[in-house]
């Protein structure tokens, strides 16, 4: 309990109660928190960076292709030409990654 009548002793009260629950708060995620379990949440997350952007760009450009190629003439037109538009917005060294992109007017 806290009985105190000035401004300075309610503040640092306060500021004791938040750190307490801060305290408690850390230990009970460490102890209940599947991410903490064997540090297996942050080989996970070393894995997805891992990730090849540049591979997965072009598996997402090969998808729109093979999207592209099933439809109907006037989709695949616009379909083209949207990621045409797409990539012209793109800085210079992701087009580097790029194939050539031509759009049929």
């Amino acid at each position: 309990e806290h009985q105190g009548r000035s401004y300075d002793s309610l503040i640092a009260h306060t500021t004791i109660v938040f750190v307490r629950y801060i305290v408690l708060s850390w230990q009970n995620r460490c102890g209940s928190d599947q991410r903490t379990l064997g540090g297996m949440f942050y080989e996970l997350c070393d894995e997805v960076n891992e990730l090849d952007w540049a591979a997965a760009l072009q598996t997402l450009l090969s998808l729109l292709e093979e999207i592209s190629q099933k439809a109907t003439k006037r989709l695949k037109t616009f379909i083209d030409c949207q990621v045409q538009q797409w990539a012209a917005c793109l800085p210079s060294y992701i087009k580097g990654y790029l194939p050539q992109l031509n759009c049929e007017s």
